[in-house]
């Protein structure tokens, strides 16, 4: 049940920045936009923030545990058996559905080239990434790299392109639904960074894990903390908040009011754009998966490798089967709220476990702030997301109490 030790630090930081450039700026802008207008931007600035605090209990971590499966398996070592239990389901729940949200905005902009039902071209795409994971962990972060610079440099163009084509009047009113509007706005632009967790669940397949890890994560970050905040001033600036708010492509709308040939190249980016954040969710969920099997938390038939590629197959398949099914009936609001909260879920549990590690690097106030914040943007979620939420902790819970029975060998 070995893992090969293959990615550099590239490699790392592109598989974060690939998670976190896709869904967020593409698709969930839009979202966004809807609940908190031009102060969108507000939202970016706290989602970030927040996601700072995690982001250093993730290096952290990272350092002291550089296993297979993240905060799955820092959960399950500090908190206890059933904090990371807890931590690697809500991690599966989330991502499926993560999956499927990116699957959808995917093809979304896919219909501006191919006129075909969005929600059968979802399920394709899933089946496709699929098959590039079962490839093997070198092959599939090559193509993600070659995503990842292929969509920056477009964001780049659009940023450069669009900024003499700003209308200062699209920024008033800043923030016409006020505080409680930022405040929702920034619990579900979460969803746009909380993909920098999925660099610490490969470190077993990464060289020198304790360094090159927490490194990436801080590069991918920052990186995508800039691009975010040119990208939605730009885009809010050219057509306003409500034209991102009406679309399921909002950048693409926001360029085809000013150039046909801007708008076509950014659709070519989100396709790369949120290509490659499935690329990495069904990446990050399978070695979750196998470092849950390896610890008897799931069927142990998941911890099966490829005996050339030494990739989990069975956990590839079943994951993206799992998210090529969820996009025939599900949507992108309903998506990215439900999974929104298995994040937060998630990431609170990983504080949880910074607070808990002996003799910490960093300040102990950190994953605490890390942990509350978390915590805090639960509250803004939707009456939708809590009453799903509530049922799959559940579901968990009881999962936990019967894992004997489906789990372990007899």
């Amino acid at each position: 049940m070995e893992l090969q030790r293959t990615l550099g630090l590239f490699d790392a930081y592109a598989i974060g920045l690939g998670a976190i450039i896709g869904a967020g700026i593409f698709v969930v802008t839009g979202v966004a936009a809807n609940l908190a207008g031009p102060a969108l931007l507000l939202s970016l600035i706290i989602g970030a923030a927040v996601s700072a605090f995690t982001a250093i209990s993730f290096a952290e971590l990272a350092m002291r545990i550089p296993k297979e499966g993240g905060g799955y398996e820092f959960a399950h070592e500090l908190v206890s058996p059933f904090g990371g239990f807890l931590s690697g389901w809500m991690w599966i729940l989330s991502n499926v559905l993560t999956g499927t949200a990116v699957a959808i905005g995917f093809a979304s902009y896919l219909a501006i080239f191919v006129p075909l039902p969005v929600n059968v071209m979802a399920a394709l795409a899933c089946l496709g990434v699929m098959a590039v994971n079962l490839w093997g962990i070198r092959e599939s972060t090559t193509f993600n790299d070659l995503l990842v610079v292929f969509k920056v440099a477009v964001l780049l163009i659009f940023v450069a392109i669009g900024i003499f084509l700003v209308h200062p009047e699209n920024f008033a009113p800043f923030a016409p639904n006020g505080t409680l509007g930022v405040m929702q706005g920034a619990a579900i632009i979460f969803f746009a960074y909380a993909g920098f967790g999925r660099i610490a669940m490969i470190s077993e397949e990464v060289i020198d894990p304790k360094r090159t890890v927490p490194m990436a994560i801080f590069l991918a970050l920052i990186t995508s903390t800039i691009i975010y905040m040119m990208v939605a001033g730009v885009s809010i600036g050219m057509v306003g908040s409500e034209a991102l708010a009406s679309s399921a492509s909002p950048l693409s709308t926001a360029a085809a009011l000013e150039s046909p040939f801007l708008s076509k190249l950014v659709g070519l980016a989100a396709l790369a754009a949120t290509l490659s954040v499935l690329l990495t969710t069904l990446l990050g969920m399978s070695r979750v998966a196998f470092a849950m099997a390896r610890n008897g938390d799931l069927p142990r038939t998941l911890t099966r490798l490829h005996p050339r590629t030494r990739t989990p197959i069975v956990a590839i398949v079943l994951f993206g089967g799992l998210m090529a099914i969820f996009c025939i009936f599900s949507s992108v609001l309903f998506a990215a709220a439900l999974s929104n909260f298995g994040a937060l879920v998630y990431y609170a549990l990983v504080n949880a476990s910074a607070i808990r590690m002996p003799r910490p690097t960093y300040p102990r106030i950190i994953p605490m702030i890390g942990l509350v914040t978390c915590l805090g943007l639960l509250i803004f979620l939707g009456l939708q997301a809590w009453l799903f939420g509530v049922l799959g902790l559940i579901l968990v819970f009881v999962l936990f109490l019967t894992r004997d029975r489906w789990a372990r060998p007899a």
